[in-house]
């Protein structure tokens, strides 16, 4: 039977504070944020000798290896709105020969992110800031992308019943926007680059009220991420 605990049983999140990475000024926890006053991204803070007395090595080996078994250094507080398409924990490959043709003198090894739900290490990212989304009230996101971010968005959105508006660069290839399109997303190519795309979600932060999603300009993509190590 699957285990399930990491997705069902309430445990605290330490986080204290959102912090601007430039500047270091405190902003509070629980409220919607993009970047700082200062125009520069937003750290999630922790108390970490709290987490210290709370999580230790023991009762981590007895979770589940998942994303969510780090719960208490994740930033979502209510269990409720976890959100999770099944985020594994994926494997380290060693690649001896790919590591002899090109003359390496040590190991190369690999971890392999493509076994995440949306095929790419952008899952941890995204299922992160829409489990975020949901619970500081959000119903609208939307994202610049080539491609597998604006894959991730779209998946972990729709399971959740947020509508995503996605914008990609001309060159995007089909089957990207298909698969963000299957999976719910209002999807627009743009005959432009990635940094045009960047704009008219800018601009339809203030004139249609989406969320901006879009890499660094929201505090907590990066806060899933860090879970690849």
């Amino acid at each position: 039977m699957e285990d399930n605990r990491n997705l069902t049983e309430d445990r605290p999140t330490f986080v204290t504070h959102l912090e601007c990475s430039m500047t270091g000024e405190r902003y509070e926890a629980d409220r919607l944020h993009n970047l700082s006053a200062a125009g520069k991204p937003l750290l999630v803070r922790y108390d970490l000798d709290g987490v210290k007395g709370a999580l230790t090595k023991a009762k981590l080996a007895d979770r589940p290896m998942d994303l969510w078994r780090w719960r208490e250094l994740l930033p979502v507080r209510r269990t409720e709105n976890i959100v999770s398409l099944g985020e594994i924990a994926t494997p380290l490959i060693e690649l001896p020969t790919l590591a002899s043709t090109h003359g390496a003198t040590g190991s190369l090894i690999v971890k392999d992110e493509g076994r995440l739900p949306t095929g790419s290490f952008k899952a941890r990212g995204l299922v992160m800031a829409v489990a975020m989304a949901k619970e500081l009230g959000i119903t609208h996101m939307a994202m610049p992308t080539n491609g597998n971010a604006g894959a991730a968005l779209s998946a972990y959105a729709s399971h959740c019943g947020i509508k995503t508006t996605i914008f990609c660069p001309a060159d995007t290839p089909e089957t990207n926007i298909s698969e963000m399109a299957l999976q719910g997303a209002d999807v627009y190519r743009v005959n432009g680059l990635i940094d045009d795309c960047g704009k008219l979600v800018g601009a339809g932060k203030e004139t249609v009220g989406w969320f901006d999603t879009s890499t660094l300009k929201e505090p907590y993509r990066i806060e899933g991420k860090k879970t690849m190590g």
